[in-house]
């Protein structure tokens, strides 16, 4: 939490998590907006970062999710981990902060994409800023989300690229997140591969190169301090379990990237 010291006031901790495995993860597809469950292994994987939060001594009052089931079992995980009550915490689910519209890759796997359309172009789609996936038509918007269902809202388009994602993230950050910083309070965001890779490029000012290159593990917090201003100091981000972290940001980028 933000307090005065010799250096002057600092802002609240921001933690990033991308949340536990889903089922989407496991099977190795491009999930996008799709609204697939969390496996055991991701609820086991929540229920350790809570452990790892608790043993940092971050207890954040602020917290925002994504309102996509994978998430929000998450938080549900880390709430009951933490013993964190309604009382003790405020939850803001923004879907501002949901996954990446992979378009008309969505629900194909990872490896058909990839034999299908070729390695460079395979890439350019997963891991660029730019690359934006073929539009999802009627049919196969309404296939994928049902009448009844949970319905993705307008601002997530028929396809996204990574810059389109930067663009509805960044209000977030910049109205919601640094004030809350600014106030001294811990800020908890638990969203998406994608939704947090674009709150990384905003924060630590990557370049297209850095964001291409880089992976964020399900399951493992993510650490800024913030200046006066509530601002995440630049490049300072550190995971509470680094060496864990970094092995399992290789198996990610192995497999095809966030």
């Amino acid at each position: 939490m933000g307090e005065s010291t010799a250096g002057g006031r600092h802002g609240g901790t921001l933690i990033l998590l991308r949340h536990g495995e889903s089922q989407g993860n496991a099977d190795g597809l491009f999930t996008g907006v799709l609204d697939v469950p969390i496996t055991e292994r991701g609820r086991e994987e929540a229920a350790h970062a809570a452990r790892l939060l608790d043993a940092a001594g971050l207890r954040p009052a602020k917290w925002f999710s994504s309102p996509l089931q994978r998430v929000t079992a998450t938080v549900e995980v880390l709430q009951e981990a933490l013993g964190a009550s309604a009382a003790d915490v405020t939850v803001v689910e923004d879907w501002r902060l949901a996954e990446r519209n992979y378009g008309a890759l969505t629900n194909r796997t990872k490896a058909e994409v990839r034999a299908e359309f070729g390695e460079e172009r395979f890439r350019f789609w997963r891991r660029s800023l730019h690359g934006r996936p073929p539009a999802l038509d009627d049919v196969q918007w309404a296939e994928l989300f049902p009448a009844g269902g949970i319905q993705p809202p307008l601002l997530v388009g028929r396809t996204e690229s990574l810059a389109d994602v930067v663009v509805r993230v960044a209000p977030v950050y910049l109205d919601e997140i640094v004030p809350a910083l600014a106030s001294g309070a811990d800020v908890l965001v638990v969203a998406h591969g994608n939704s947090l890779r674009a709150l990384c490029a905003i924060l630590d000012d990557l370049d297209e190169r850095e964001i291409e290159d880089l992976n964020l593990p399900t399951g493992y917090p993510l650490v800024y301090n913030s200046d006066e201003r509530g601002v995440p100091v630049p490049r300072s981000g550190r995971y509470l379990d680094a060496d864990a972290a970094t092995a399992a940001a290789r198996k990610v980028a192995a497999e095809g990237g966030t």
